[in-house]
């Protein structure tokens, strides 16, 4: 009669493990993560250009130091407008609180983003920069920033010690220059994890238009590689600075540049502009806020 029992509880017990076992596959199967590359690679034949975590979030790739890099999306139109910041992760770290300020903004005010319209943010693009300088990934406030400007220029690069914004493919070289120095543009164009991440993800998702924050200059800047500033660059140009104030610019001529995202962007048809803060430590969140309002606008149906 024990024997009995025992066997019978063997089953069930066995039967039970199976179960979860088999409940639980598709969902092990769905996606797997090629980190070496930072993009995600479907396991089956479907279209799959990014990792779900929560609804609204999606991962695009990873960094060198194998960080996610997320993107968080608003709305549910077919008008993608994407909006990028922290590529020069810890040094232009109020690029990236500007990024999380217009997630707080929307998830406050979804009735602001038109039907027709989905709003994608990707606040960090370079989080290992960014954990360089002040201690994570992930959200942060001012006081987690180093009190001394000179210890932010760490995290202007990846963990590669790339500038990734001389990384893209426009006029890309070797080396680049930042100011007065001489910076890593990688092994060639798109040779780093993070701009590989947005490149994937751009050419899957083909956004409407691009805005990507920079620091510190205190403009708006259109984009192009060689051939001309687009018709709707030029407008969108003149929207944002309209809008919030800053003074529009055909183009970033201090100094030159190799490997710019944007101008990237512009190679492929895809209308983008640079915005660049003031300062490297003003969020400038009232500034943006109008100019964000009017490309939603200039975007509505």
């Amino acid at each position: 009669m024990n024997k009995l029992i025992i066997v019978i509880v063997v089953i069930v017990v066995a039967g039970t493990s199976i179960y979860f076992v088999v409940k639980d596959f598709p969902t092990r199967i769905n996606v797997t993560e090629n980190r070496n590359v930072g993009t995600t690679t479907p396991s089956t034949d479907n279209e799959i250009d990014e990792v779900e975590k929560n609804p609204g979030e999606s991962v695009i790739g990873q960094s060198v130091e194998s960080r996610d890099i997320t993107a968080y999306h608003f709305g549910t139109g077919e008008t993608r407008l994407l909006f990028v910041g922290g590529i020069h992760g810890g040094y232009s770290w109020n690029t990236v609180l500007v990024a999380y300020e217009l997630m707080d903004y929307l998830k406050t005010n979804p009735s602001v983003i038109p039907a027709n319209i989905k709003v994608t943010v990707i606040p960090v693009l370079n989080p290992d920069g960014l954990e360089r300088v002040v201690g994570t990934a992930s959200r942060f406030t001012p006081r987690d920033v180093p009190v001394s400007s000179a210890a932010t220029i760490i995290g202007r690069f990846n963990a590669n010690n790339v500038d990734l914004n001389r990384n893209f493919d426009c006029d890309w070289q070797t080396t680049g220059t930042w100011q007065n120095r001489t910076v890593s543009g990688g092994s060639k164009a798109f040779s780093e994890p993070e701009s590989q991440a947005i490149k994937n993800y751009v050419e899957v998702n083909r956004p409407a238009a691009v805005v990507t924050w920079y620091s510190a200059a205190g403009g708006v800047y259109a984009s192009n590689c060689h051939n001309g500033i687009s018709p709707e660059t030029r407008a969108i140009t003149k929207e944002y600075a309209d809008a919030s104030g800053y003074k529009a610019y055909d183009d970033f001529d201090f100094y030159e540049i190799t490997g710019d995202m944007v101008n990237w962007l512009a190679k492929n048809n895809i209308p983008a502009i640079s915005v660049l803060l003031t300062n490297h430590t003003d969020t400038e969140w009232t500034k943006n806020q109008k100019g964000i309002k009017a490309l939603l606008e200039y975007y509505t149906k």
